[in-house]
Order: structure tokens, then C-alpha cells, then sequence
């Protein structure tokens, strides 16, 4: 397959319909279009701003902003300079904002659209030179705007080869310091055009960016759109997201597990359960159910649906399909450029595997069941660490971490080899497998087994805050007690769980237990819960509010 950078996908798309809406952008409910023409000549203005500032080329600029139009505009005016793009989860607190400007050596940071101004207002010091896209933001001597009015397209832009470095993705930092991942225009092109083809996309699709566009698989898509042309909407907030959706009306759409959770949720607080399988019983009923169910979504033109990042339980994918939604369950990670292997076409026969790998990568298995990966969409080097870069590779392969199993020639993902433990009696735990079997239990909105250390495992659990708001704790122990039996007569003697505990709080991007892409950071849980391990508990089910 011929690769090709976002830059000359841009050029060939204004030559051949410059006045094509590419990106939209809702501010305060009022749908702005930006075409193709518009893109190029933005990116063009501020590209020659950031020349203008006497940066060399291979200047690290860093973006931290929630998604939206300007964010891909810059992002294609830094490679325009020659510089390298840096983005910064919107998310991130100030010791992590702090940490890659000094490992990333950053010049200047776009800020934009942010929930919380504090944590980059105390990050971003004096030295590093800020530039605020047109969103209320932080403060800053430069702007978006101004530079927009005052500087002429920069006629003569970089044009990067496609083995040209792109930018440095630096990783959530799930476990640890986050790790810069450098990503060339090969790695990034051929991820994102062969997820364009598995989805088949083409100039007539449609995506809603919500998902990080620090994130691999958002800035991916996003790479994809301008290799295929495909319209591009933005959401405003999360308060408006169901709005923004059903604007957009995607003919494409991937979430993450937690989302999915939630999406469900919100569906079953309109609707008993009992009473949506009883309306699904019935032919046309049905038929005319679920489309109503995906068009109050906004889901009503999509033809594909994924869900990736962490493990999402079978049962959700099998409630999903009785709707018309057929979860494609994928994988990939920052080091391979986002997807690298999905369950496309989708097949019910592979439900609750990620399929088989894309046509940029070739993948297989280590004697110990670790996903060994190699192609042009695997990245070669970590910044400014080679015993990183080192041990993560041997004879060519890269060891991602993540164990599984085929099953019929499709990939199975039952853990990551680091999150395995080992009980009081010597025998290793994997957790994830239990995990999803605790998650046929609706009531369960989030869960992390943990044991290292003690006699028999437990689950961490919160509740889903949406079916269970009702607090009937009796009716809540006797189904968590039900599924603790189903479970356990599932699990060898060394993997029974001992309690569910129920969490009091939720886990949270806020608080520091979910990462950005929400997935659980097992360490930091376990380190908060620790003292629950050496408790003595007794019952099977223990709510943490009658222990404090």
C-alpha cells in the first residue's frame, strides 16, 4: 500500500474541492464549517506564526486542548513549519503538564478548550510561550485569532517524507511516568488509511471526534478523514454530546467500554429491562424498537460501531446486537499508531475477540500467550529512552504486553502480562477474565480484582449509578451475592473471590483512578483499597460505607 502524509493528503483535497466542508465546530449551539480551502489557509497563517517566533525545524510545539476544529488546523500548521506536534491530554494535572514540557522540551503550547484552567495555568511557565485557540481558556500573550488576521499563508511549507518523524505521542501513563512514543508519517499514514479501509470509509462518512485527540485511536480517525475526505464533528461539551451526535449522525462510531456502560444505562433508566426484552420479542416491534433506540442516540446512519481500549464484556456486546448495534471489539496501542487488529468484517461467531490484525502489521503469539508485533504502523523508538526502546523489542518484534489466545484464528485478549498477581499460596491471578465474567451482573458498573499478597482474591466494585439509584441494598446484595456464586463456580479453587467490596466513590478521571481513554489504573486502586485486603472481612458482599 503507497503511504501518504497529512500534508499532501490537505493539498489534494483543496486542488480538487476546496470548498468541501471538512470540520465542524459547534460554539455556544452554533454549527461553524470550516472547508477544505478554509484548513489550508488557517494552517498556512499559523504555520508562518510559529516561524515567525525563530523556532528551528524539529521544534517540539505542544497542543493541550479538548477536542475541536482548530485542533487538527494546528496540528497540520506545526508540520507545515517542520516542527513536531506534542499533544497533552486535556485532562492531564500539572506534575504530568510539567513533565513533558521538560522531557518533551517543548517551545510552545496551543491551549485551548479545557474543563479546568488551573492545573495548565500553573504548569505552563514563563519560558514556554503560550498561544490560546479562540475558546475561553487560560491567559496568554498570543492567540490563535490574532496571528489568523495578522500573518500571510506561509507560501513555502514543509513537506515532511513519509519516514519523516510526525509527532510524540506520549502514552496515558496507566502504570507510570508517561512514555513518548515517536510516531514517523509511515507509522501514523499506515494505521490510519487501512482503518479507513477496514471501516470503509469514504468521502461520504461521518465521525464525531469526542474521544482525546491526545489519544491514538482519535488522532488516527482523524489522519484517516483527511486520506479519505470524510466530514469530521466535533462535540461541544459532554452536556450537549447527545445533541452533537445526533447532528452529526455518524455513519461510523466507536466508543469505549465505560461509555458503552453508559450508553446502556441511560437506556435502561427509560426502560425496564423486562419490558425492552418482551417489545424485542416481538418481529416488527422489534425492528421498530431498536431503530428508534439508535436514533435517539444518533446512531441511526451508522453501519459500524467499535469499541476498543479496555476489555468490554461479552454480555454488553450481545445486548448491544439485540438493538441493531454490532460491537466490532478492537486493539491496538500508542506503539502500534492506534488499531491494529478488529473484529471486521464483524462476525457474532468472534464476539468478545479482537479479530484479526490489519494489513499494515503482522502479529502472533510468545510461547507465554504476549502479543508479539511488528510492521509499518509499529513505531521504532521511545524519546529520549533507548533502554525502553531496547527491551521492548527482540529480533524485530515488539512485546506489547497484553496476553491471548486464538480461538478459530481470531485474537482473544485476556490480560496484560503486568497484571497478573500472586495470591498468599503461590498461584498467579489474572484478573481481567474474572472481571468480565463479574460484569454479566448489570448492577456492576466498574470492578478491579485485586490479591496480591492474600489467601483468595476480591473484587473492588462500583455500583452503576444509573440502574441502582433506587439504594435497595437488600435487592443489591442478593443479586451481587447470586453472580459471586455464578462466578465462582466458574473459577479454578485459586481464583475464587473471597468478598465483592463495594466502593463507595467512583472511579474517575478526576480522581486519578481512570486514565484519560477511562481505563482503570490498577495500581493506584490497589494501592487506595490496600488496607482492605488485610482486613478481616466477613459476608460475601461488603459495602464500604457500613465499614467507615
Amino acid at each position: 500500500m503507497e503511504y501518504f502524509t497529512p500534508i499532501e493528503n490537505l493539498l489534494d483535497h483543496t486542488s480538487r474541492h476546496p470548498n468541501n466542508v471538512f470540520l465542524h465546530q459547534p460554539v455556544s449551539r452554533q454549527w461553524q464549517e470550516f472547508t477544505w480551502a478554509d484548513v489550508e489557509d488557517q494552517s498556512r497563517r499559523i504555520a508562518a506564526g510559529l516561524l515567525a517566533q525563530g523556532y528551528q525545524e524539529g521544534t517540539r510545539i505542544g497542543i493541550l486542548s479538548k477536542n475541536c476544529a482548530h485542533w487538527p488546523i494546528v496540528d497540520l500548521a506545526i508540520m507545515m513549519a517542520g516542527m513536531i506536534s506534542v499533544p497533552i491530554y486535556a485532562t492531564a494535572n500539572r506534575n504530568t503538564i510539567e513533565y513533558l514540557i521538560k522531557h518533551a522540551d517543548l517551545k510552545a503550547v496551543f491551549v485551548g478548550k479545557l474543563d479546568d484552567i488551573n492545573e495548565a495555568e500553573l504548569a505552563i511557565n514563563d519560558n514556554v510561550l503560550r498561544i490560546t485557540l479562540p475558546y475561553p481558556t487560560i491567559s496568554a500573550h498570543e492567540s490563535y485569532s490574532s496571528w489568523v488576521t495578522n500573518f500571510s499563508p506561509l507560501l513555502e511549507i514543509n513537506h515532511p517524507t513519509i519516514d519523516d518523524v510526525a509527532t510524540i505521542m506520549y502514552t496515558s501513563g496507566s502504570t507510570g511516568t508517561p512514555k513518548g512514543v515517536v510516531w514517523s508519517h509511515k507509522n501514523w499514514a499506515s494505521a490510519a488509511q487501512c482503518t479507513a479501509v477496514k471501516f470503509n470509509m469514504t468521502s461520504n462518512s461521518r465521525v464525531l471526534s469526542y474521544l482525546p485527540l491526545a489519544h491514538a485511536v482519535e488522532r488516527s480517525l482523524t489522519a484517516a478523514a483527511l486520506y479519505k475526505g470524510y466530514q469530521v464533528f466535533f462535540a461541544e461539551s459532554l452536556d450537549t454530546f447527545v445533541d452533537d451526535l445526533q447532528y452529526a449522525k455518524p455513519t461510523a462510531f466507536g466508543s469505549v467500554p465505560r461509555l458503552w456502560t453508559i450508553f446502556q444505562s441511560r437506556i435502561l433508566a427509560n426502560i425496564s429491562q423486562q419490558n425492552l426484552d418482551l417489545l424485542l420479542s416481538l418481529p416488527l416491534i422489534s425492528y421498530l424498537v431498536s431503530k428508534k433506540i439508535r436514533t435517539r442516540l444518533g446512531l441511526q446512519c451508522a453501519t459500524h460501531f467499535c469499541s476498543g481500549t479496555a476489555p468490554i464484556p461479552l454480555t454488553l456486546l450481545q445486548w448491544y446486537r439485540k438493538i441493531g448495534i454490532n460491537i466490532a471489539e478492537g486493539w491496538g496501542m500508542t506503539e502500534t499508531s492506534s488499531l491494529s487488529c478488529i473484529n471486521l468484517p464483524f462476525s457474532k461467531d468472534n464476539l468478545s475477540t479482537i479479530g484479526f490484525p490489519l494489513e499494515c502489521v503482522e502479529m502472533k503469539l510468545s510461547e507465554q500467550g504476549e502479543i508479539l508485533i511488528r510492521g509499518d504502523a509499529v513505531f521504532t523508538d521511545y524519546y529520549l529512552d533507548q533502554k525502553s526502546t531496547t527491551k521492548s523489542f527482540k529480533d524485530g518484534w515488539f512485546h506489547t504486553g497484553d496476553c491471548a489466545v486464538i480461538e478459530a484464528g481470531a485474537y482473544k485478549i485476556n490480560g496484560r502480562i503486568k497484571d497478573k498477581f500472586k495470591t498468599a499460596k503461590g498461584k498467579y491471578v489474572t484478573p481481567v477474565p474474572i472481571e468480565s465474567l463479574l460484569c454479566i451482573n448489570a448492577d456492576i458498573g466498574q470492578v478491579c480484582v485485586v490479591g496480591s499478597g492474600v489467601k483468595q482474591p476480591i473484587a473492588l466494585i462500583v455500583l452503576n449509578e444509573t440502574l441502582v439509584r433506587d439504594k435497595n441494598k437488600t435487592g443489591i446484595t442478593k443479586r451481587l451475592q447470586q453472580t459471586l456464586l455464578s462466578v465462582n463456580q466458574q473459577l479454578e479453587s485459586h481464583q475464587k473471590l473471597d468478598h465483592l467490596f463495594i466502593c463507595k466513590n467512583s472511579w474517575s478521571i478526576d480522581n486519578d483512578l481512570l486514565t484519560p481513554t477511562m481505563k482503570i489504573k490498577r495500581n493506584l486502586i490497589e494501592e487506595k483499597y490496600k488496607e482492605t485486603l488485610t482486613m478481616k472481612l466477613s459476608g460475601e458482599v461488603i459495602w464500604e460505607e457500613d465499614i467507615l
